[in-house]
């Protein structure tokens, strides 16, 4: 079982679900829907359906590129991670 939490969205997946997921999401056309989308009210232009038939969810370019960023972790070079002493946080132990 996969979780994604993604600013408000909560996902849940099976192992196959969220391979499909993550191949949509990495190869979808943030242009053409743009484009498709350029007159509509929304700010959020760039859909990605779901299996329930009355439910897509909406997302503007940023949100698509960080997304794209969470999927490609394996092939960045310029991720650092956290050391204890990058952390601002004081620990009190009751």
């Amino acid at each position: 079982m996969f979780h994604l939490e993604f600013n408000n969205i909560y996902l849940e997946f099976q192992q196959s679900e969220f391979k499909q997921f993550k191949d949509y999401v990495i190869n979808i056309e943030i242009d053409y829907w743009e484009h498709k989308y350029a007159c509509a009210k929304v700010q959020r232009k760039i859909p990605i359906p779901s299996m329930q038939p009355n439910l897509v969810l909406m997302f503007n370019r940023e949100e698509i590129k960080e997304l794209q960023s969470l999927f490609n972790l394996e092939n960045r070079k310029d991720i650092s991670l956290l050391s204890l002493q990058d952390i601002n946080y004081t620990l009190i132990i009751n």
